[in-house]
């Protein structure tokens, strides 16, 4: 394989170059080396031998990371340099959704493409049930929901506070917390002559889940922990206060209200989720985007709870 020197600066593989061949002057070239950074080397002229170093004259030999090594040759003008052997070609990194804003953004892409059309505008899930402006919710429904709900932020809360890995520790007291905001809407409709259910299913087991998953799989357990507190910031609190409408006379409950600006708190979360992220390879982060479907899966069961 023939290269000019212009041709050479714009190669992405680093070559080891010696023994460049020419006479009257010092040149400086810059070389793009494999990593995608970049070096200036010196041309040295000194009679008969010259060599391509970073100053000063004298034969030197600069091997590069893939073991490649390259010699020159002068047959006059223009320079030519001389592969020993051809250079990989580099695969051209993929990208994904959202990459550039960070690891949260990958998730949210994921997560909204998960929504049917009626619930987001990226939705791509064909819907198997009725919208939400149509169901018919009831009170005992939704108690179910409230009390399966609370076995979940139960613990997600206790995970955190434990922190197997050191990483959940950033998500304490985090002001999205919502266990005890549960207790005292439990505690009112109870002092209001509601009989209060017992966790059911839906809740047992995807509490059993998050746990397993917390010890064994931080990533996978950092997908459900971001969908369970966002999902419920957003389409869960829209979701909620209709519900409240409709069976409790529009009493607004605490698990829909949230001290200080929501949208600062969410802010912070999404910078410490990101930060965790940082730390994670290629595939573990794809490993994490792919428990979006299972935890929308858990979440959609404890939804449907409310008509129920």
């Amino acid at each position: 394989m023939m290269f000019t020197l212009g041709e050479l600066v714009q190669q992405t593989s680093s070559l080891a170059v010696s023994a460049f061949g020419f006479s009257g002057r010092t040149s400086r070239a810059l070389i793009a080396t494999e990593s995608g950074g970049q070096n200036f080397v010196s041309l040295s002229l000194n009679g008969g031998r010259n060599g391509l170093n970073r100053s000063g004259s004298g034969s030197s030999l600069i091997s590069s990371s893939n073991g490649i090594g390259s010699k020159a040759i002068n047959r006059g003008a223009p320079l030519v340099v001389r592969a020993a052997e051809s250079a990989t070609p580099t695969k051209p990194q993929q990208k994904y959704p959202g990459e550039k804003k960070g690891f949260v953004e990958e998730m949210r892409f994921v997560a909204m493409k998960l929504h049917t059309k009626d619930q987001a505008k990226e939705g791509e899930k064909k819907s198997d049930s009725p919208p939400v402006a149509k169901w018919d919710p009831t009170i005992q429904g939704f108690l179910k929901f409230l009390v399966n709900n609370k076995v979940i932020y139960d613990c997600m809360e206790e995970i955190v506070e434990k922190a197997a890995y050191p990483a959940y520790a950033h998500f304490r007291n985090t002001g999205l917390e919502r266990s005890a905001a549960l207790a005292k809407d439990l505690d009112w409709l109870k002092s209001q002559g509601h009989e209060i259910p017992a966790p059911a299913e839906e809740g047992t087991s995807y509490a059993e889940l998050l746990k397993n998953l917390s010890e064994t799989d931080p990533p996978a357990f950092i997908c459900h922990f971001y969908n369970v507190y966002f999902a419920h910031s957003a389409g869960g609190r829209m979701i909620g206060r209709k519900v409240c409408e409709s069976v409790l006379d529009g009493k607004e409950l605490e698990f829909y209200k949230w001290e200080g600006d929501l949208q600062a708190l969410l802010s912070a979360v999404k910078e410490k989720l990101n930060l965790v992220a940082e730390n994670w390879t290629r595939e573990e982060k794809n490993h994490c985007l792919e428990q979006t479907e299972l935890s929308f899966k858990y979440s959609g069961k404890l939804l449907r709870l409310i008509i129920s």
